[in-house]
């Protein structure tokens, strides 16, 4: 995996570079201590696959950085202050937090994740053929704690936003996912999945029953919102 690091502090900096360079499968691209710098590296080299991203860093946090970012490498945060993490996982590109000072052995462990999902997105580009993210075996790759999980499209029936993350609602078990309802629906095949809510997605051919203000999923009973209820009737008078 070809990787930059983006870190304010040389010493921080300088001990994550030795740690990179005993990892054979990792190749250091730079290191940048401002963060525009390597924003604009970033643009011009869409080929990065890793960031090791410090998160307090003067006038332009780590949270900041990943937003402003086009392309969207995976990212392992690091920082000195623990308060961060809950936080750092609202973002689908972060694989892993490290504190400050990095430990070896731990550094381990965040790389072995950061392959692994590696692997799994390399399957997804090559296999898409509608979504990026959508496999040809009909699976949806998704960021389940920490790690990318391919789930069966056929097998979700309702998704529902639960402040920061969403409620992926599925036949065995229900997935917490850390993103919006708006990007997972841009995943989800459209002729399968219709949005009744603003805070929620359903597979309407698990639709079983449809009142005036709800309709009746599984055993769900999910709102219909009025701005939402004529594409539904449209939709099923399709089917």
């Amino acid at each position: 995996m070809k990787c930059i690091i983006v870190d304010d502090e040389q010493l921080p900096a300088k001990i994550l570079e030795t740690l990179i360079k005993d990892q054979k499968k990792l190749e250091l691209l730079g290191i940048f201590h401002e963060a525009m710098e390597a924003i604009k590296f970033l643009n011009e080299h869409q080929e990065v696959d890793l960031i090791f991203l410090d998160i307090l860093m003067p006038g332009f946090s780590g949270f900041d950085f990943i937003k402003t970012i086009k392309s969207k490498p995976q990212i392992i945060l690091i920082s000195s202050d623990k308060n961060f993490a809950f936080k750092a996982f609202e973002f689908e590109e972060v694989v892993d937090y490290l504190n400050k000072p990095v430990q070896p052995e731990r550094f381990k462990v965040a790389i072995s994740r950061a392959e692994k999902n590696h692997r799994i997105r390399d399957k997804v580009i090559h296999s898409s053929r509608t979504n990026a993210e959508t496999l040809e075996n009909n699976k949806l790759c998704v960021n389940v704690n920490r790690r990318l999980v391919n789930l069966d499209i056929n097998s979700i029936y309702a998704i529902e936003a639960k402040g920061d993350y969403i409620l992926v609602k599925t036949d065995k078990e229900n997935h917490v996912v850390y993103s919006t309802l708006k990007k997972i629906f841009q995943k989800l095949p459209s002729d399968k999945f219709i949005q009744v809510h603003r805070s929620f997605i359903v597979n309407f051919n698990e639709i079983i029953d449809i009142k005036d203000n709800s309709v009746l999923v599984k055993s769900d009973l999910i709102p219909v919102s009025r701005s939402h209820r004529t594409n539904l009737i449209n939709k099923l008078n399709l089917l």
